[in-house]
């Protein structure tokens, strides 16, 4: 029980982490390696639950924090765009974030953008629990002999492996930037991309009162 315990609690943590946490996949490769007799399903169901409860944490924290306290009312605006695009389209949204759950790819980034649009995270919580449930399986089962090449036939590889991570990390969080730039009102109204303007005109008083739900 401590050791489960103990799991849940790394994952949560490194899924509430917003840049350069370790990828979770990474424990359940290492749990697969070194515990053969371990039951991976059972692991990797408590995985997925703590990784949704941290991306959840993050993209919460990101609308209080980055929202609230750095971006201007005229980004908000435009982001709020985003969300008034998605909310009747949530089969979509579920789309992706299943699609995405089954990857290993890192989700800090979808999860912080998601949260600057200010939309229900319960919408967003089922699909990431279920891919991630099967991926954290997946890596249980068949990662470990990927981790013992790394691990023993190449330290070049881990040290290769460590300069992707980290320049992955700093490419991906500057999408973030990139995000917060663009006219997503010209761009799902109009289909016109274009960058976001120094000063974006306040929306009329209803629509501002939506923007501050």
């Amino acid at each position: 029980m401590r050791a489960i315990a103990l799991l849940f609690f790394l994952v949560f943590g490194l899924n509430v982490v917003p840049a350069f946490a370790p990828p979770t996949w990474m424990v359940f490769s290492y749990i697969g390696f070194r515990y053969l007799t371990v039951n991976i399903a059972l692991l990797a169901v408590i995985g997925a639950a703590a990784a949704t409860l941290g991306r959840l944490t993050l993209s919460k924290m990101a609308r209080l924090v980055v929202r609230q306290r750095f971006m201007s009312e005229g980004t908000r605006n435009n982001i709020d765009s985003i969300r008034e695009y998605l909310e009747p389209r949530r089969k979509l949204t579920f789309g992706v974030f299943l699609f995405y759950a089954f990857t290993p790819f890192p989700s800090n980034y979808l999860f912080i953008a998601y949260g600057l649009t200010t939309m229900e995270l319960r919408n967003i919580a089922a699909p990431f629990f279920i891919g991630r449930s099967i991926s954290y399986s997946f890596w249980g089962l068949t990662a470990s002999s990927v981790a013992r090449r790394i691990t023993l036939e190449s330290t070049g590889a881990l040290s290769y492996f460590s300069i992707y991570f980290v320049v992955t990390q700093i490419l991906l969080l500057s999408l973030i930037y990139v995000f917060t730039r663009v006219d997503w009102r010209a761009l799902l109204g109009e289909r016109k991309f274009r960058w976001l303007a120094n000063k974006v005109p306040a929306l009329p008083p209803d629509s501002a009162g939506k923007s501050t739900k």
